[in-house]
């Protein structure tokens, strides 16, 4: 871990990798003084309020923080049904050497949890410890994908929460909905929650 003042009322922490940066992150819920976490691939930056803490005592709260290295805590669990007629189910199947329907039941049986939020509000970087899932992006992006469009790129899973330029592999879809500003909280899928995907048949 190595911790990095990014201003003076954050601390930009920087992880060995995507797991202890999930660890760290959720480790630190609750630490006085801090207003805000938004975890990255390898980053955590942290927001604080200098009037309750300062930096340095911050910094020195963080450093020593340990974790346990083999299971990441979740906040909570969320059930997403996916329809998987995704367009490029077949291709990314074809990608990974397994059959498209290997590729669903493997997606369906694995443990998955988000690891950051990025791109767009309710997008969430789904995670899981199937090795399986390690998946190119298109070479050719499209400029609209669907709202609810269940895609694969890299080691991520995510979830289109509105229609949007994309270039990852589109698997399936859903009808949960990503992002409610009426709903608290507004994202669905937030750093820490626990994510199982079902099959949906329409």
């Amino acid at each position: 871990m190595r911790i990095l003042t990014a201003s003076d009322r954050s601390l930009l922490v920087e992880a060995a990798d995507l797991d202890e940066a999930m660890r760290l992150n959720l480790a630190w819920d609750g630490v006085p003084g801090i207003v805000e976490r938004i975890p990255g691939a390898r980053t955590v930056l942290v927001r604080f309020d200098p009037v309750r803490v300062s930096s340095s005592s911050l910094a020195a709260v963080l450093s020593a923080t340990v974790v346990d290295a083999e299971h990441v805590p979740h906040t909570r669990e969320v059930t997403i049904p996916v329809q998987y007629d995704g367009s490029d189910l077949s291709e990314a199947a074809s990608l990974l050497s397994v059959s498209a329907e290997e590729l669903v039941n493997r997606h369906l049986a694995a443990d998955w949890q988000v690891a950051f939020s990025g791109f767009a509000p309710g997008f969430g970087y789904v995670v899981s410890s199937d090795p399986l899932f390690d998946v190119p992006r298109r070479s050719s992006p499209r400029t609209r994908v669907p709202a609810g469009s269940v895609a694969l790129a890299g080691a991520f899973t995510g979830v289109y929460p509105r229609e949007s330029p994309g270039g990852w592999q589109l698997i399936g879809r859903t009808d949960a909905v990503m992002w409610d500003i009426d709903r608290d909280p507004p994202a669905l899928l937030a750093p820490g929650t626990s994510v199982r995907f079902v099959a949906s048949r329409e």
